[in-house]
């Protein structure tokens, strides 16, 4: 990578951090302070409301502290090319590409029915509810498998996006930015690592680890430490952040497809912020590495 000229401005940084994180306590508690489980419309509220206050904060720092404009030095592009297409495309496929780690695990199997999934919503269905689901799937002219595809993705480009838009405005727009004088491996490790971080109020109340909430706090710093590199990658290569709120809406959308075709497993091993997800990630890493010379062909923007 070429050396990028400039360096941090660790105030303004600071400021962006300190009041994105105070926000996503604040918000984060509710539930809890509410006595509200972690589930349902909570969760979907709760959840949509915590993703959209990074963006917040990087306008309100870049715009009305810096008086610095947003859309141009954020990447606020909807020039369309050929890397929005890999950012709605990569998430089926890392999905898809996780169903084929999970199996190699031991007490893990392929199940097409759709046996292990069935087994999970036992402790949140009721017997008839559960009947009522099995006979919906059974009558269905194709298999979920592609209609979780194919909603996972129109989701991944209209409301997911959206959703999405609230984050990656925060880590890839003005973050990503902002770190650019590190260089793209060390960049990418920081804003892995604090986005990670961020998430800890919600893992905590048993968002994507219901059974491991504590332990779920490390992995998913893992997971997001992991997926940043080519979130970031994608946002320099399309030169705007809206390709990463693709990729991460489709990748809220369609993420399902790793644990609705397997058998057995925990939160903490199957799906893509299992352990599984993060073989494939770290798989997918070490592709762009050694296709990037050792990321040495990024360039920034």
């Amino acid at each position: 990578m070429s050396t990028q000229p400039g360096t941090i401005n660790a105030k303004k940084i600071a400021v962006f951090l300190i009041l994105t994180f105070i926000l996503a306590i604040v918000i984060g508690s509710i539930p809890a302070l509410l006595k509200l489980e972690w589930q349902g419309n909570t969760a979907a509220i709760i959840g949509v409301i915590y993703m959209l206050f990074p963006a917040l904060t990087a306008i309100f720092v870049q715009k009305v502290l810096y008086h610095e404009p947003v859309m141009e030095p954020l990447k606020v592009s909807f020039k369309l090319n050929k890397w929005f297409a890999v950012a709605w495309f990569l998430p089926v496929l890392l999905a898809l590409a996780a169903i084929l780690v999970e199996i190699l695990f031991p007490g893990v199997s392929y199940s097409s029915d759709m046996a292990g999934m069935m087994e999970r919503y036992r402790d949140i269905m009721t017997a008839d509810q559960l009947a009522e689901m099995e006979k919906s799937i059974q009558q269905m002219p194709v298999h979920p498998l592609f209609l979780t595809i194919v909603t996972g993705m129109m989701a991944g480009i209209t409301v997911n996006a959206l959703a999405a838009f609230g984050e990656e405005l925060g880590w890839r727009g003005f973050l990503l930015r902002e770190f650019k004088a590190l260089g793209f491996t060390r960049a990418s490790l920081f804003i892995g690592i604090i986005w990670g971080v961020w998430h800890t109020p919600l893992i905590l109340q048993g968002h994507n680890y219901p059974q491991h909430p504590v332990a779920g706090v490390f992995l998913m710093i893992l997971f997001c430490t992991l997926l940043t590199p080519l979130l970031n990658y994608v946002t320099l290569k399309a030169r705007s952040v809206i390709a990463a709120a693709i990729m991460h809406g489709t990748l809220n959308g369609t993420a399902g497809i790793a644990i609705m075709m397997v058998k057995g497993g925990t939160d903490l091993t199957i799906g893509l912020t299992g352990a599984a997800g993060l073989i494939t990630l770290l798989i997918a890493n070490i592709i762009l590495y050694l296709a990037t010379r050792g990321y040495r062909d990024i360039e920034y923007a």
